[in-house]
């Protein structure tokens, strides 16, 4: 059962979030081009909220809590995280959006959350999003919630091999 919990549910979820719509969860993939246009007239409330996943050697922030946009406007956040463990880590971030609705919506040209990344000993990264929310967002959402929760990757990424000349 543990088994069934641990390699059948995330990909099954995965799936029932991309039929459905549900869930939060945002593109994994960067958007290629922006032709939005502007809509200056609407201003939205954007909130950043970050989490660590629990035993998890990192510090998690973003720059800002939060931020005023305008849809079809690109902008870019910045997030800061911190290994704060004595060893090589790699950390992955996990997207989320509230309300879920509003996920389709928001569309990523460059996210840390796209590709898994790796600190030193100690080390401190400054990580960003760029990002628009489309302006085809419904009227009746004026708060969107941006989460990201970081994962502790280092033992499931691929081990890096060093080749004999490569030492030399």
């Amino acid at each position: 059962m543990f088994l069934f919990g641990v390699f059948a549910l995330p990909p099954l979820y995965d799936v029932f979030c991309e039929v459905t719509g549900l869930g939060g969860k945002t593109n994994s993939v960067a958007m290629t081009n922006v032709d939005d246009v502007i809509d200056e007239s609407r201003e939205l409330k954007l909130e950043f909220v970050t989490t660590v996943n629990q035993y998890a050697p990192w510090e998690f922030r973003a720059a800002e809590d939060g931020m005023k946009i305008h849809p079809g406007q690109l902008y870019e956040a910045t997030f800061l995280a911190r290994n704060t463990s004595n060893s090589h880590k790699i950390a992955q971030a996990v997207p989320s959006v509230s309300p879920s609705s509003a996920a389709k919506y928001l569309k990523k040209l460059e996210c840390f959350c796209f590709t898994a990344q790796e600190f030193t000993a100690g080390e401190e990264k400054e990580m960003a999003v760029r990002f628009l929310i489309d302006s085809d967002l419904p009227e009746y959402i004026d708060t969107i919630t941006l989460s990201y929760t970081l994962f502790d990757a280092t033992n499931f990424a691929a081990p890096v091999t060093v080749s004999q000349d490569s030492r030399r």
